[in-house]
């Protein structure tokens, strides 16, 4: 079956570029930002939709489900590099946001041939992990038509989940299965077909809007300090340190203090040192509190 794609928006001729390999590097980049520009006002156009998005994550983080994104190539890529950064940004189980992509783990640091056109596929990946319908999908893909993904979107909804579609093409086969279409229409490429330019900085910034807010949602950010991050290394033990500090205005040595009284977790340092309480105090007001910091002061 022949795949005609030249009516989608991601794949169309951009005027802007057409020209591009006879500039020189400086003019080159500055048509590449020019165009670069357009993509924060494609997601803002989108805002409704992904912030209702935000709504039903952390509904479902609450209750216990997951998110789970699903793509091919740099869509793929994306949806795992910001399911890898929650655990250590956010204290959260690196089960809760999961990343999968067609052709699985070797898909990451290479293409896999046919693996996005296996829709079928899509559907038994989500089986492999227990997908249910507490769980949140959403599949990406720019071209809004990846079978991989569209496989994955017919299993969630069968399962009774809530779907959602992340695209850059209106009226994409992906939005017609979704409950909820994210499509950020960022038009053509500089380089005509590289959706990994305009189309993938979109999709990067709509991930991190979803998981961001949702997981201040549920209580993992207090003002704007991320006060559930895990201490993996140096950077992050001192980054603890300056988050208990700005929230509570106390000195280094009182912040370093606390921390080591309650095994290195922010957010009970930080409600032991404003509430005046101990560290076994502050967790257990924390839980009765579900985490969040302000209604335990």
């Amino acid at each position: 079956m022949q795949i005609k794609l030249n009516h989608l928006v991601t794949e169309s001729r951009n005027p802007a570029s057409e020209h591009i390999d006879t500039l020189s590097t400086f003019d080159m980049l500055k048509v590449i930002n020019a165009q670069d520009q357009k993509v924060p006002l494609a997601v803002e156009a989108a805002l409704p939709a992904i912030s209702h998005s935000v709504d039903v994550i952390a509904a479902a983080l609450q209750q216990g489900g997951r998110l789970i994104y699903v793509g091919a190539g740099t869509s793929g890529r994306l949806g795992i590099l910001d399911a890898s950064e929650c655990p250590p940004t956010f204290g959260s189980d690196p089960s809760q946001v999961v990343g999968l992509i067609a052709g699985g783990h070797q898909a990451i640091l290479a293409a896999v041939e046919n693996a996005e056109d296996n829709r079928e596929q899509g559907g038994i990946d989500l089986q492999q992990i227990n997908f249910s319908d507490q769980d949140v999908l959403v599949g990406i893909a720019a071209s809004g038509r990846t079978p991989y993904v569209l496989g994955a979107m017919d299993y969630a909804k069968a399962q009774g989940a809530t779907v959602i579609s992340v695209a850059c093409n209106p009226a994409c086969p992906m939005a017609q299965l979704a409950d909820i279409e994210i499509c950020a229409v960022v038009g053509p490429e500089v380089v005509t077909g590289s959706s990994r330019m305009k189309a993938g900085t979109a999709q990067k910034l709509i991930l991190n809007m979803l998981t961001t807010g949702a997981m201040i949602r549920i209580g993992k950010v207090y003002g704007n300090l991320m006060v559930d991050v895990e201490a993996t290394n140096a950077k992050l033990v001192e980054r603890q340190k300056n988050i208990v500090m700005a929230a509570t205005e106390c000195s280094r040595e009182q912040a370093s203090d606390a921390l080591l009284q309650c095994g290195g977790h922010c957010k009970t340092a930080i409600v032991m040192l404003l509430a005046q309480l101990s560290a076994s105090d502050a967790k257990a007001l924390l839980a009765d509190n579900k985490g969040f910091i302000r209604p335990c002061l």
